[in-house]
């Protein structure tokens, strides 16, 4: 794979609150490509959905750190997010569609489904005890030569 061109490692405690943060970060590193503002929210979407999940299924609203980086390339971008959670027992089974590990907390099972909406590729490894990491990318179509 070719060298980025520009590139941001960021990390910070598993609370909630962080996720906006995440958020805002990848969003104002992207923004140096002049993405459209739809294909800005698409990452930040994609971001908060792959923070929040670190945060909730990963360390369980427990403490713990996410760590994400993000590689610009001339017209595209690679985002990972990272955490040192319980893992994930069977991908295939957590990337369906409604899945979710937790009913009781009323959440929709659509995280890796909206992360695979807004982005052009998700990839997810995990480890049960060890962690997750979940690396997207997205290709800029107003930039793309």
């Amino acid at each position: 794979m070719m060298q980025p061109i520009n590139e941001v490692k960021v990390e910070f405690i598993s609370k909630s609150s962080n996720e906006s943060f995440a958020r805002i970060v990848a969003a104002a590193f992207v923004s140096q490509l002049d993405p459209t503002v739809e294909e800005l929210t698409d990452v930040k979407t994609a971001v908060s959905e792959a923070v929040t999940n670190a945060i909730i299924h990963g360390y369980e609203n427990g403490s713990g750190y996410v760590r994400m980086q993000c590689k610009l390339y001339a017209d595209s971008v690679e985002i990972q997010i990272e955490d040192d959670g319980k893992g994930i027992e069977d991908i295939e089974l957590a990337r369906q569609p409604l899945y979710t590990s937790k009913p009781e907390l009323e959440r929709s099972g659509m995280g890796f489904t909206v992360m695979e909406s807004f982005m052009d590729k998700v990839d997810v490894f995990s480890e049960p005890g060890k962690g997750t990491k979940v690396v997207m990318f997205k290709t800029f179509k107003s930039i793309s030569r």
